[in-house]
């Protein structure tokens, strides 16, 4: 198979033979809504659901090659739509809805943008938002249709020989992903067929992906990690896919942990985040009678993972059968598709102690001596098959094993390039190699990953790191892992940057969060080159995260300097 329509045409075709003389056929996915029963979609109805939106694609005049951004919600219109723009040969992105923790005015500016350097041919959207649709399209001209999802073709079984999807090439480009931001909108990562073919089967080894699985997932299909992780290689691996909405889970986790228990669920992927959230907000009421003990693998990816995180969720979740090995990291990313590294499911991965001190001044991991400040340190795994890591220093020299630097990549599933960004794609290549913008090291052949290199903080010369003062405020009684963000904010009279900490509490007291504002500014001061100077202590759900569910950390610095230049007037 070279493109992803004929893969569809060949799953089709076995489930049909594997259930002949049957009612039923096998489903692709379960469809789970809250307050409705699970819905199961075959093969069969997938694809002919899908060949209802290539037939509309067809209709509106769209070619092989242009771009489709679909604009949905969780659902059956989403799953179609994409499947369709992939049969029609058509490329697919999707992007993420608009809900009430979005700014309409802010997501229709981001709308209009991502549409005028992608220069989409069609937007899928419900009746009730194509208004809104049709304002962000007022100065792009170019796109021709705005398809309605009750304005469809009927439904039929397609016809494979007349789809244009099967006769597109193993290069041409099947899909666009949107790296993560405040609203998901930022440059499109184009992906081949191919790309995405040696990604899924890289890490379809490293998994060791089998008839058995089964995958649930609650992630959003406009990120990487859902969309390929938890959507494209189940259902092309001919694997049962769970899928639920990420805001179905975040008003309820548990369900996460009831899908995988009644479904016999194998595979979850995570963010760092969701395990401090599920160990926190999960209540023994919401797990009677649920069973863990057949999930092999929940995956922690997407952000810098953390011993901490994981501690928390198999000591909250083990009672119910939750094995340590199953606890398990990947270091991830749109422009590899998806999987960079993954740990080895038959042990738990690696952690290591090693000296706060030299991590934080001198960029080293050196393991931890006696009566010396440790910290704790996760492996996102070893590399994949087809993958090779380098450490960079800002020169683009390799560094010695143990010394932080910037990672770089090579794999035969790297983009294609940024859609339309040409300019963009030139900056993140050396010599052959992606530069990820990720701090890390490596050590006996695992890859430890750092942080962001853009979020990087210059104290009086010296090169701090948000993660690094962020794990410092979980230290403090009071503030839970995930709900503290810092940055840098420039000082004119001192030349430099100033150090921001912004950290949630359950607390509302006043007096009680100056306590820990104090505790945090003298940990942190104790325990790190620099001399903190702003702490804020806030009540929950003041920090902002992106689409991904990582803190946004220049949107959260804007926030913070808006409430400051508000409270000196």
């Amino acid at each position: 198979m070279t493109t992803l329509s004929e893969r569809l045409q060949s799953l089709h075709a076995r489930t049909l033979r594997l259930r002949s003389g049957q009612a039923l056929e096998r489903a692709a996915v379960y469809l789970q809504h809250s307050g409705k029963p699970d819905l199961p979609i075959t093969y069969r109805q997938l694809l002919r659901g899908a060949n209802a939106y290539a037939r509309t694609y067809e209709r509106e005049r769209i070619q092989a090659g242009e771009v489709v951004i679909l604009i949905l919600q969780h659902g059956e219109d989403l799953i179609h739509s994409f499947w369709g723009a992939i049969l029609h040969g058509a490329i697919p992105s999707i992007m993420p809805f608009l809900t009430e923790k979005l700014s309409p005015e802010r997501y229709r500016a981001d709308l209009s943008a991502l549409i005028s350097v992608t220069k989409p041919a069609a937007v899928v959207t419900y009746p009730e938002f194509e208004q809104d649709v049709r304002e962000a399209l007022k100065k792009n001209d170019f796109v021709r249709a705005v398809i309605v999802t009750n304005q469809l073709a009927p439904q039929s079984d397609p016809d494979f020989g007349n789809l244009s999807g099967m006769k597109r090439s193993p290069d041409d480009i099947v899909l666009l992903q949107h790296s993560s931001g405040t609203t998901g909108l930022q440059k499109g990562v184009a992906l081949s067929h191919q790309a995405v073919f040696n990604q899924l089967d890289a890490y379809g080894r490293a998994l060791n992906l089998n008839d058995n699985d089964v995958i649930v997932s609650w992630l959003p299909l406009y990120h990487d990690m859902g969309l390929i992780a938890g959507f494209l290689m189940p259902i092309l691996s001919g694997v049962p896919l769970v899928l639920s909405s990420p805001f179905d889970w975040v008003r309820a986790p548990y369900r996460l942990l009831q899908s995988v228990s009644e479904y016999k669920g194998t595979l979850s992927w995570l963010p760092n985040f969701a395990y401090n959230f599920c160990a926190q907000k999960i209540r023994d009421r919401s797990l009677e009678g649920v069973d863990l003990s057949t999930w092999r693998a929940v995956i922690n990816c997407s952000e810098p993972v953390r011993w901490e995180s994981h501690h928390a969720f198999y000591e909250r979740f083990k009672s119910y059968g939750l094995k340590l090995n199953a606890l398990q990291t990947s270091y991830a990313m749109a422009e590899n598709v998806f999987g960079v590294t993954q740990s080895d499911l038959s042990r738990p991965p690696q952690v290591e102690e090693i000296d706060r001190e030299a991590f934080m001044s001198e960029r080293a991991a050196r393991p931890a001596a006696d009566n010396r400040p440790a910290m704790k340190m996760l492996s996102s795994g070893r590399p994949l098959s087809n993958t090779r890591v380098r450490i960079l220093d800002e020169h683009g020299r390799d560094v010695a094993e143990r010394i932080v630097g910037e990672i770089a990549l090579q794999s035969d599933c790297m983009l294609t390039g940024y859609y339309h960004r040409a300019d963009a794609a030139k900056k993140v290549f050396l010599d052959g190699w992606y530069l990820t913008g990720d701090f890390g090291y490596v050590a006996n052949g695992e890859v430890f990953v750092t942080g962001r290199k853009k979020d990087m903080i210059i104290v009086g010369g010296k090169n701090i790191y948000p993660q690094d003062l962020e794990s410092l405020t979980y230290e403090v009684p009071g503030v839970h892992a995930g709900r503290s963000v810092a940055f840098g904010i420039f000082d004119e009279a001192a030349g430099t940057e100033d150090v921001v900490i912004i950290a949630e509490v359950d607390s509302e007291d006043a007096a009680q969060q100056e306590e820990i504002a104090d505790a945090i500014r003298r940990h942190v001061t104790k325990n790190s080159a620099i001399a903190l100077r702003y702490v804020k202590v806030v009540g929950p759900k003041w920090i902002l995260k992106t689409s991904s569910g990582k803190t946004a950390r220049s949107a959260n610095k804007e926030k913070f300097l808006k409430e400051l230049e508000a409270e000196n007037k």
